[in-house]
């Protein structure tokens, strides 16, 4: 067993079916959660970017590194021109002209700037954000400069097609009119998904190893739309992105988040190009990590699936150090996995189960 891997070396290790010296770890977790994990560990000094599509993925990399994550995540920020501004008393505008509230865990969507669209002219008439702006990478770049070489770089691009275009029309509307097939969706999702391209494409540029897609399409229940939807309207547009990264850079893995329970894509995203799946929410139905082991995991890698909803917020100890061990023992052998939370590590969780976690990753996770 080689004990010398870098963070780096052990993450490409996995991802390409190799057993390293331990499973690697990327948690990620939200502001409250960094300010407590600030003040137990004695930092104070860590970063947290204006990022309106990837905030929690792509913060709080001083804290992480320094527990144990093996992966820093990069994204596009705010350009220099269109910072993210509160306009009055809680009320946050973004670069996207979408409107949000701040609330005790996460700021909620309130006004959509095309919740009037009807049109395809009334898409081309809404100033799209340009995904190459002056100072979208700054963050990013520094961050790969500074740990490019011995810790593997995600770039996110999550909110791929999908999720951005329901945030700006609303969700319900969004999906009516996908229903009904109302041509503005159509050239909607194709100018959400070019700047989503550029965005992954200079991500590789600049160093990333892994690229982040995604959109939620899975409830705990199942799919928010049917299979055959998803297939008729994502698939190709999500092979078509995965084909222009590939394309650049051959060597690129492409890591796919979905929430919820998404199992009956999981081999078309496969077919498409998708090497690692995210989050395998355990508590979703159908999202068994060891089935999903057992049935795809010679062909995909596998990233999450431990409860941020159940055992780790909500448990003892004890319950943590369990759940730890469950998903290493349904996924790590043969390489593979990636040991991360189904989502991102919310303010119910204690600082003292968060250190934990790290502990006991490190401890089961040795090969």
């Amino acid at each position: 067993m080689d004990t010398t891997l870098s963070p780096k070396e052990r993450v490409l290790h996995t991802i390409n079916f190799q057993e390293p010296d331990r499973v690697p770890i990327f948690i990620t977790i939200t502001p409250q959660v960094a300010e407590k994990l600030s003040q137990f560990l004695g930092i104070s000094d860590y970063t947290h970017p204006d990022s309106p599509l990837a905030e929690n993925r792509i913060s709080y990399t001083e804290l992480l590194v320094h527990l144990g994550n093996d992966i820093v995540g990069i994204a596009a920020c705010a350009p220099t021109a269109g910072p993210t501004r509160e306009i009055e008393k809680d009320i946050l505008i973004n670069e996207w002209q979408i409107k949000f509230r701040k609330t005790d865990l996460y700021a909620e969507m309130i006004e959509h700037p095309l919740a009037h669209a009807e049109t395809v002219a009334d898409i081309e008439a809404f100033e799209f954000p340009d995904p190459l702006a002056e100072g979208r990478f700054d963050h990013a770049k520094s961050m790969a400069a500074k740990y490019g070489k011995q810790y593997a770089i995600c770039g996110d691009a999550e909110t791929t097609i999908l999720e951005v275009s329901w945030y700006l029309v609303g969700m319900e509307k969004f999906f009516m009119d996908l229903a009904m097939q109302k041509d503005y969706v159509f050239a909607l999702m194709d100018r959400v998904m070019a700047y989503s391209l550029g965005v992954a494409k200079e991500l590789i540029k600049i160093g990333a190893d892994i690229i982040w897609l995604g959109d939620d399409v899975g409830t705990q229940q199942g799919m928010m739309i049917s299979p055959k939807m998803w297939r008729d309207v994502f698939k190709e547009r999500m092979r078509y992105v995965i084909k222009e990264l590939k394309h650049l850079n051959p060597e690129i893995k492409i890591a796919y988040h979905c929430c919820g329970s998404y199992f009956p894509i999981i081999g078309d995203l496969i077919e498409i190009g998708v090497d690692i799946l995210n989050a395998l929410q355990p508590t979703a139905v159908n999202m068994d990590l060891k089935t999903i082991k057992d049935t795809f995991g010679s062909r995909a890698s596998l990233f999450g699936g431990m409860d941020t909803q159940g055992a780790i917020p909500f448990g003892s100890l004890a319950d943590v150090e369990q759940e730890v061990q469950r998903v290493i023992t349904a996924a790590a052998h043969g390489g593979g996995y990636i040991l991360a939370g189904a989502h991102n590590i919310q303010p119910d969780t204690s600082v003292e189960k968060v250190v934990k976690l790290f502990e006991f990753a490190k401890k089961y996770g040795t090969y």
